[in-house]
C-alpha cells in the first residue's frame, strides 16, 4: 500500500461517542476505549508518512434544522441533543486536536455517509487517492455506509477491525467477517501501519 495514494478516514470522533459522558457514549457496547488506544497508536505511527489523514465530523445546529423528519439513528440524535455544533458533545475529541494541521477536517456530514453533502471525494481526488481506510464509529452505520459509497466511487476500501466500533461486540464480528469483505478489505491497525512504513 502506498502511503501517497492512500487516505485513512476517521469518523466520528467525537466527545458525544467517544467521552465516558457523551450523550450517545452507550450506544457503542463494544471497547470505545480499545479502539481509541489502537486509533491513537496508528496516527502517532503513521504521523511522519505521506499518508492522508482526514476527519469526517458530524454537526448540526441547535435546532436541527439540517434534519427534515430523520429517522433512526438521525432520529436519535435529534431527539437526545447530540452532536450539536455549539455543544461539547461535537467537538472532535481533544486526542485528535493534538495533531494539529496533519489531519484534514472535511465538515458538513448530516448523515450516515461522509461522502454525502461533503467534500470528501474532491478532496481524495485533490491529493490522488486510489485507496481509503475507514476507522471510528458506527460499525453498521456510519462505516458501511461510508465504505460502500466509497466503493462505487471507484476506490478500494479497507477497513480497520480493531480501529472501528459496532454497537455490540456481535454485531463488530459480523461486519467485520461477513459484510465488509463483500466490497473491502478487513486489517487491524497494524497491518496498516506495517503497509504504509
Amino acid at each position: 500500500m502506498n502511503p501517497e495514494n492512500t487516505a485513512l478516514i476517521l469518523i466520528g470522533y467525537q466527545n458525544d461517542y467517544f467521552e465516558a459522558d457523551g450523550i450517545l457514549h452507550g450506544v457503542i457496547e463494544s471497547d470505545a476505549k480499545a479502539v481509541l488506544a489502537n486509533t491513537l497508536e496508528m496516527l502517532n505511527a503513521l504521523a511522519d508518512s505521506k499518508l492522508t489523514i482526514i476527519s469526517t465530523p458530524i454537526l448540526f445546529t441547535d435546532d436541527y434544522q439540517e434534519l427534515d423528519q430523520p429517522v433512526g439513528i438521525l432520529k436519535t440524535i435529534k431527539d437526545v441533543g447530540a452532536f450539536k455544533r455549539s455543544s461539547y458533545g461535537g467537538e472532535t475529541i481533544a486526542e485528535l486536536k493534538s495533531f494539529g494541521d496533519r489531519i484534514i477536517e472535511v465538515p458538513g456530514k448530516r448523515g450516515l455517509n461522509a461522502f454525502a453533502r461533503t467534500e470528501l471525494e474532491n478532496v481524495l481526488r485533490k491529493h490522488g487517492i486510489q485507496h481509503v481506510v475507514l476507522a471510528g464509529v458506527v460499525t453498521s452505520i456510519c462505516i458501511d455506509s461510508t465504505g460502500r459509497s466509497a466503493h462505487e466511487r471507484g476506490f478500494s476500501v479497507y477497513v480497520l477491525r480493531d480501529a472501528t466500533c459496532g454497537r455490540t461486540d456481535m454485531e463488530q464480528d459480523f461486519y467485520c467477517e461477513n459484510i465488509f469483505p463483500l466490497y473491502a478489505n478487513v486489517l487491524d491497525h497494524h497491518a496498516l501501519i506495517e503497509a504504509i512504513r
